[in-house]
């Protein structure tokens, strides 16, 4: 069967593609080490009959959700789902065999599933089942619903999501080191969302000394797995009274050392942290994200010093950005800047950003945007 595109297509399609990926948002922060998905099943004369989205400690995956809701007002139909449906066995039977045995004649899809077990082998089945798969409407949308999903698939670690909150000449702290608070709770709280969304937070020790943050998620959300807290300590001089080591055994920690950690490590671990000791130090950021992709770490927001923030950016490790700016100038040389590490020589260095938005939070400008490719 040929397969039909987005061109193809009519408004409503998009409509309902639109109303799946809408669902599928149901699940953000509940999902991981799964993508989000939403489905939306219609009948053959257009009524919606069924929805729903899938939640990783549910295990009922969206689509079956929605067949069931839908009942045999389903055959003939159409479902829309928002990424490929699977076609193997994992912790529940494949969707499309739901599908099909559900007598559904049409599926439209924005995406292909980036995990090599489902790629393309869900649209195969249905498509010998004789169903019709529209494959294309809004994927641009979807791709970026399910970015840290993609990104942990493809590049086989977690995406990485730096955050910075500064004055509007880029500074993070005052010559002393004072920076409580820079941004406005408006920002600190849009802050905590971002953070919801995420399975790891990452800082250096520097922070945990100056500012001794508790990098705790307070939204108080439902989410299914903990955020793990992780901090980049070489030689493990985290204060043993501090927040973040204190309170270990209540939320999960991970500091990642050096071998001149090593001897400070059983200290640690007594705490209730977990010690992570590479080859290279905590400086070599790629080694540190083998480490959590090891652990099942989807996703990682990035909110440590210039220092830390410098050594994801010189890598080429940062996926996304999201920058804070207060309407404050700080100003002096000895006021440390947001990015820290050598920087470019030359302007055409620099790295560029694309798909950047704006948006005012409080009295401060959010600007969210990716490197350009």
């Amino acid at each position: 069967m040929h397969e039909k595109t987005a061109k193809t297509t009519s408004s409503y399609d998009e409509s309902l593609t639109r109303r799946a990926i809408d669902l599928a948002e149901a699940g953000r922060g509940r999902v991981s080490p799964s993508p989000l998905v939403g489905c939306v099943v219609v009948s053959n004369d257009g009524e919606i009959v069924g929805e729903g989205a899938y939640i990783f400690s549910e295990v009922t995956h969206a689509e079956i959700y929605a067949l069931n809701e839908a009942g045999e007002r389903a055959r003939g139909g159409t479902a829309y789902v928002s990424l490929e449906p699977h076609a193997h066995h994992g912790r529940t039977p494949p969707c499309t065999e739901a599908l099909i045995k559900a007598g559904i004649k049409r599926v439209v899809c924005p995406m292909e599933d980036p995990n090599p077990l489902v790629s393309g082998k869900g649209f195969q089945e249905l498509e010998s089942a004789g169903i019709e798969v529209v494959r294309g409407i809004l994927k641009d949308v979807a791709e970026k619903q399910n970015e840290k999903f993609i990104c942990w698939h493809r590049n086989r670690r977690p995406f990485v999501h730096l955050k910075s909150a500064m004055s509007v000449d880029g500074r993070v702290a005052t010559k002393t080191g004072d920076s409580k608070w820079i941004t406005s709770a408006s920002a600190r709280q849009y802050g905590q969302q971002l953070r919801y969304e995420y399975d790891a937070i990452l800082v250096g020790a520097d922070t945990v000394r100056a500012d001794d943050p508790a990098l705790t998620d307070r939204t108080g959300k439902p989410r299914d797995r903990d955020l793990l807290r992780v901090v980049l300590d070489s030689s493990l001089r985290t204060d043993p009274g501090s927040r973040v080591v204190s309170t270990a055994p209540e939320h999960p920690t991970l500091f990642v050392a050096g071998s001149e950690g090593e001897s400070k490590a059983e200290e640690i671990r007594g705490s209730g942290a977990e010690v992570a000791v590479i080859q290279g130090g905590p400086r070599n950021v790629s080694v540190v994200l083998d480490e959590l992709y090891t652990r099942q770490i989807t996703s990682v927001i990035v909110e440590g010093g210039p220092s830390v923030a410098g050594s994801f950016v010189e890598s080429g490790l940062v996926d996304k950005f999201t920058f804070f700016l207060a309407p404050k100038i700080i100003g002096g040389e000895a006021a440390p800047a947001a990015i820290g590490g050598e920087g470019p020589s030359a302007l055409t260095e620099a790295i560029g950003l694309r798909d950047m938005t704006f948006e005012l939070v409080g009295p401060d400008l959010m600007i969210t945007a990716y490197p350009s490719e």
